[in-house]
């Protein structure tokens, strides 16, 4: 365990999986970008795996939950990216993520945490600069080139 900034990091990976809501635009595709609740940086829909569920499923539910969205998730991730998840304790937790691709193919107007987050459609190139983490702003970049 180390200290950065005063706070206290937790050294081991924890594993999570996220969705990368996507839909086909007349000029391409767009990506779904959320806010997170606490410090409304735009993310990714992400949580941990949960029990009976593949990554993809538990990926999948969590689109539903923080974005309202429901698709067709890829059986395998575009890729992974790591970041800090602050903990209720402050702790930092080191956090790698599987990120999958989700075509979108339901948009609620209502969905469980939708009073908690805002939710928008952008191009790529527009979602990758809002996000924090490097290695999904790389993720989200090769998706779109990859899309068009």
């Amino acid at each position: 365990m180390s200290r950065r900034k005063g706070v206290r990091v937790v050294r081991d990976h924890r594993r999570q999986v996220a969705a990368l809501p996507w839909r086909r635009a007349t000029d391409g595709v767009e990506v779904l970008l959320v806010t997170s609740r606490e410090t409304r940086r735009w993310v990714t829909p992400k949580g941990w795996p949960m029990p009976r569920k593949t990554a993809a499923e538990a990926a999948a539910q969590e689109a539903w939950e923080e974005a309202g969205v429901r698709g067709v998730i890829a059986p395998e991730p575009l890729g992974a990216f790591h970041y800090d998840k602050r903990l209720k304790n402050n702790r930092l937790q080191p956090c790698v993520v599987d990120l999958f691709p989700l075509e979108v193919t339901e948009e609620a107007d209502a969905w469980p945490e939708a009073d908690e987050r805002e939710r928008r459609w952008m191009a790529p190139r527009e979602a990758a600069p809002l996000v924090d983490e490097p290695e999904l702003t790389a993720l989200i970049e090769a998706f779109g080139a990859l899309k068009t």
